[in-house]
């Protein structure tokens, strides 16, 4: 018979060795987020997706819950031109209807590295427009990775509430984007490239042909984030336009969410074994830090301040205000 001690250590050594396959699954892609920057080369990217597509020739609806969701979806549809008053002036540079608050990232902090912005100034108005640009050129990126993925998504469930709902969700996502990038191209004048971060994630969730990895992924965490990001930008906010685009897009990202517990609960439950349950916390994690640091506003600070200060101080400053950090 083993030892208990010896198997302990087997076990916790399996345990690691999981773990590092899962952060080893997302190097192709970080290798095309980070080194390539594929992200980053003006033209489009071609990820290719591994993905099963099921038919479901009985039609069943066996799944009340989900059904009900599709029906909502459907009576709460909205039309991105027709909902919004895009005759608003916005102005990014106006004070008294700021795009983003002073504390949200106080720059006067800068001063003690050497760069001075003083509250109010056009250089800390115009900061604030880059940063608020940037923020949401994220939304829109994590919007069209999520337009994709619910495409494959609903290729790839097996049940045909899923199949019908998620059709609704690719027609959501498709309309974020169209307000996301028409606000930032019609308003802001301004559209940052996606972070190498996010990029990655996409990518990954792109590559994977798990579909409930695509859940998880895009679903839970990355939908699941967004709709704590656009709900916290909603509340600091002054400008009216955003304010109301924002209101819109959270009642969808609400359901986008929801269809990922329901998709997910019962088969974590009982079709996982639990070395499957353990691989996929061990990915959410990798995925989790990445996520993180997506906010660390790179493409911000190599824009405007690199060659003033390191890249480590900067660092420090997004991890230290405390706006950014209510967005972690």
């Amino acid at each position: 018979m083993s030892d208990p001690k010896t198997l302990s250590t087997i076990q916790r050594l399996r345990g690691q060795t999981d773990a590092y396959r899962e952060a080893a699954s997302l190097l192709p892609s970080a290798a095309r987020g980070f080194v390539a920057r594929r992200g980053k080369q003006g033209v489009p990217s071609l990820m290719t997706s591994s993905h099963a597509t099921y038919f479901d020739w009985s039609y069943t609806s066996d799944m009340p819950e989900m059904r009900d969701l599709y029906r909502r979806a459907k009576q709460n549809q909205w039309d991105g031109e027709r909902a919004l008053d895009w005759s608003i002036d916005v102005d990014p540079l106006n004070p008294e209807r700021a795009l983003m608050p002073y504390e949200f990232f106080a720059s006067e902090r800068m001063r003690e590295h050497g760069v001075r912005m003083d509250r109010g100034s056009p250089e800390d108005l115009a900061f604030r427009h880059d940063l608020s640009s940037w923020m949401l050129s994220q939304f829109l990126h994590g919007e069209q990775g999520a337009l994709q993925a619910a495409a494959q998504v609903t290729e790839s469930v097996q049940w045909l509430d899923g199949k019908l709902y998620g059709a609704t969700q690719v027609m959501d996502e498709a309309r974020h984007v169209e307000v996301f990038h028409g606000y930032l191209t019609r308003k802001l004048n301004k559209l940052y490239d996606i972070n190498d971060n996010l990029f990655t994630i996409i990518d990954a969730l792109m590559h994977d042909g798990r579909w409930d990895m695509k859940f998880l992924g895009m679903q839970i965490m990355i939908e699941g984030l967004a709709l704590g990001a656009f709900g916290l930008f909603y509340k600091v906010t002054r400008e009216p336009l955003l304010k109301e685009l924002l209101k819109n897009v959270i009642q969808d990202e609400a359901r986008h969410v929801h269809y990922g517990v329901i998709a997910l609960r019962e088969h974590y439950q009982k079709a996982l074994s639990e070395r499957e349950r353990v691989e996929r916390q061990d990915w959410a994690f990798e995925v989790a830090l990445l996520m993180r640091n997506r906010f660390m506003a790179h493409e911000v600070y190599e824009e405007r301040f690199e060659g003033m200060m390191s890249r480590k101080v900067w660092n420090e400053l997004v991890l230290s205000a405390p706006g950014m950090s209510e967005f972690r």
